[in-house]
């Protein structure tokens, strides 16, 4: 199972990667693998300012529906325009292709909350 080094992570199995002011957000390797093979994803927040652990959206899969939080606070820019017809990009390449949304972060210093690879693979080998 592939932990990027580049990425930060959540309790919750969201993973963000920061780049410049904005971030991509996703699930990681091991959520798709517990959810199974991901049939719909239903993202209805662009536009939208959330805060952290907010929900922004909700994946679903053969065996069960999950709701996604938000890692840091922002504003959702953008949704990935490739999940609506493939939502099986986040089984095969969750850390590339099956990233969920683009944000704007509202608050860098929430990113320091959040998991180093390190203690997100020390978490899921608990």
């Amino acid at each position: 199972m592939k932990i990027p080094e580049n990425l930060k992570y959540t309790k919750d199995h969201e993973w963000i990667r920061v780049e410049e002011d904005f971030a991509y957000i996703g699930v990681t390797d091991f959520a798709q693998g517990e959810l199974g093979d991901v049939v719909f994803v239903e993202i209805e927040t662009e536009g939208e300012s959330l805060d952290k652990e907010e929900v922004f959206g909700t994946i679903e899969a053969v065996k069960t529906v999950s709701d996604m939080f938000m890692p840091v606070s922002g504003e959702v820019l953008e949704i990935n325009p490739k999940i609506e017809d493939e939502p099986e990009l986040i089984n095969k390449d969750p850390y590339g292709e099956g990233w969920l949304i683009k944000i704007s972060i509202a608050d860098s210093s929430e990113l320091d909350e959040l998991l180093t690879p390190e203690q997100y693979n020390d978490l899921i080998n608990a």
